[in-house]
């Protein structure tokens, strides 16, 4: 168990969109279903890059984050410890980000 690092533009796509499966292939749940949840499962530390992505919408933000909470049933505790969320070219993703994780507890 080690660190994780996902780059969410080269890793996944440069153009993130939607909640659901349903709704194409680069969306939120995709990428909390296949990406994180398994990244978190079998690594101490997550670190997940968004820069590059071209636009992040709430739908996709709200899925893939607060979805961990939400749907899998992650305490934004245990999230705090081990999900390390970054952006050098938008640092309000992360706040928006954790904003999602601490609201999907409620």
């Amino acid at each position: 168990m080690g660190v994780k690092m996902i780059n969410v533009s080269t890793q996944f796509s440069r153009y993130p969109a939607g909640r659901y499966r349903t709704d194409g292939e680069f969306t939120g749940e995709v990428f909390r279903e296949d990406f994180l949840i398994p990244a978190l499962n079998s690594n101490q530390k997550v670190e997940v890059l968004l820069d590059g992505g071209m636009g992040y919408g709430s739908s996709f933000l709200e899925e893939a984050f607060g979805g961990l909470v939400r749907v899998n049933h992650i305490q934004p505790a245990e999230l705090r410890k081990k999900l390390f969320v970054i952006s050098q070219e938008d640092p309000s993703l992360v706040e928006e980000i954790w904003r999602y994780i601490d609201e999907s507890d409620k």
